[in-house]
């Protein structure tokens, strides 16, 4: 179920809250490199937020679970002009690697992750409904 105040603005990209139920997954901040090398093959926002979010749905699979399962997801990114620059590549990468879910989402400037060469890091959590549960899918 959407949670959405009335009187309040339609968010773009995200949603304000979701109420759920079922099996709880939580994934670690994926950061943009290859997870079988732990290699960035790429030195940029967008190629990075790409590939985070392969790994994040890579994760969710592990689990039995697709992109239509996340109910949160928490982005550290480096450099806000950079995040703001790229927002409509961004948006691309969101729909080739997720679709058109979009669940709540906070976004947060750091001065720096651990890995160096990482330019975002990005946390999620997925329900996967019970039998009993209505679908975690937020239209």
């Amino acid at each position: 179920m959407i949670l959405q105040p009335e009187n309040w603005a339609a968010p773009i990209g995200y949603t304000n809250g979701v109420a759920v139920q079922g099996r709880q997954i939580f994934v670690a901040g994926q950061v943009g490199w290859n997870p079988a090398t732990c290699q960035f093959e790429a030195g940029d926002l967008t190629a990075q937020v790409r590939q985070a979010l392969e790994n994040i749905v890579a994760v969710l699979k592990e689990a039995g679970a697709g992109p239509e399962h996340l109910v949160r997801l928490t982005w550290y990114i480096t450099d806000k002009s950079a995040y703001n620059a790229a927002r409509r590549e961004i948006g691309r990468a969101w729909k080739d690697v997720i679709g058109r879910h979009y669940p709540p989402m906070s976004l947060v400037v750091v001065a720096a992750l651990l890995e160096d060469r990482a330019l975002v890091e990005i946390e999620a959590t997925a329900v996967v409904p019970d039998d009993s549960s209505p679908g975690t899918r937020i239209p």
